[in-house]
């Protein structure tokens, strides 16, 4: 197999503007050419986009915009797992053969029509997301004791870790400050739960024979796994995010890498419980712990679990928000993320997912 590596990466200011979605892909991709030493538009050979907007054809939209001629060029849409399925879409063609320098470039408008998936009816009239997070928080606190404090550790954490964060838009909140913001369900308060906004991320993935033209430190993505269970909310069991477990066991497996040796993590806290539930769930922490986990990172200012704020406390557009998370990681693994970075960092995770936890994407990085 090849060895393929994140050569370069860049994060646009996450906002709250309605910026159209053009503009957002190029934003990203003129940024990703202007940070990266040597790179031609002729050295593309794919070119995919993340994005849950309607709009059609825009990865050669912005490959037009961008100068780019690609081999390859196509957009990917997975909900809020869009942006790592594009680059594990990416990752494949370069292992294919069919390219050897792959852009991947995700943007979201605030106003995104990929908010909620209507064809669930499963849901009835609960199509909102909050429902499914209300259910798993509520499932969470019966079988472990997770209690409204444990919760507001997540949120006050990750919103402080986005203080670091440049293209965070989000302030800091403390934990008296979450526990007493507005509820929304018997279970999730506001600040329980991350919030669309506009923002765009770009990633530049090289084969092994090309990537030292780009970059002295590349971040080599050692291990991916991937797993689908359904598209409708039907799971019996809402304590285990049953996709994340099994793309983890991939992702593990084709990395050779355990739990234990991750330094620093990038998950999917689409709410709260989310965070708790993909820590234990990659065995980060054994079951109806990482309540306590959470609360020890914050009293020690550790910013091993979202280092960026994760997508509370950083935004989540929806399409750039996997590529962000991507980009987080790999600036960490390279020693670049400032005040953020965690020390030692040398062994990376994302956990990405959609639709609660129906589809789940896991990547391991390394040095």
């Amino acid at each position: 197999m090849k060895k393929i590596a994140i050569a370069n990466h860049c994060t646009t200011k996450f906002s709250v503007d309605d910026i159209s979605i053009e503009s957002l892909l190029l934003s990203a991709t003129k940024l990703l050419f202007e940070q990266t030493k040597n790179l031609d538009q002729k050295d593309i050979d794919a070119v995919l986009v993340s994005t849950n907007e309607n709009k059609k054809y825009l990865s050669s939209v912005v490959a037009e915009m961008s100068g780019i001629t690609p081999r390859i060029s196509h957009s990917v849409e997975s909900l809020c797992n869009s942006g790592t399925n594009s680059i594990v879409s990416a990752y494949s063609y370069i292992q294919a053969g069919l390219a050897d320098v792959a852009l991947v470039v995700g943007a979201e408008r605030i106003n995104s029509p990929g908010q909620v998936l209507n064809w669930d009816v499963s849901r009835g009239e609960f199509k909102h997301p909050i429902f499914w997070g209300s259910m798993f928080t509520k499932a969470h606190k019966r079988k472990f004791g997770t209690t409204d404090e444990h919760l507001a550790y997540v949120s006050a954490k990750n919103h402080k870790n986005a203080q670091d964060n440049p293209t965070a838009y989000t302030k800091h909140y403390s934990i008296d400050e979450v526990m007493s913001s507005k509820r929304l369900t018997d279970d999730l308060r506001l600040l329980d739960c991350s919030r669309p906004c506009t923002g765009s991320s770009a990633i530049l993935l090289a084969s092994d024979d090309v990537v030292k033209k780009f970059t002295d430190s590349p971040v080599w993505i050692a291990g991916i796994g991937q797993k689908t269970t359904s598209a409708s909310f039907t799971k019996n069991d809402l304590v285990t995010l049953e996709s994340t477990i099994e793309a983890a066991s991939q992702a593990y497996a084709m990395s050779k890498i355990k739990p234990a040796q991750i330094d620093v993590a990038e998950i999917h806290d689409a709410f709260t419980i989310c965070e708790l539930m993909v820590l234990e769930d990659l065995g980060i922490v054994q079951k109806g712990h990482a309540g306590k986990y959470v609360m020890d990172l914050y009293n020690t200012n550790n910013k091993k679990i979202n280092p960026r704020g994760g997508l509370i406390g950083s935004g989540h557009p929806l399409g750039a928000t996997g590529v962000a998370q991507v980009a987080e990681i790999a600036c960490q693994l390279k020693g670049n993320a400032k005040k953020r970075q965690v020390d030692g960092a040398k062994i990376g995770l994302v956990q990405n997912m959609s639709a609660a936890a129906t589809s789940s994407t896991v990547l391991v990085m390394r040095t």
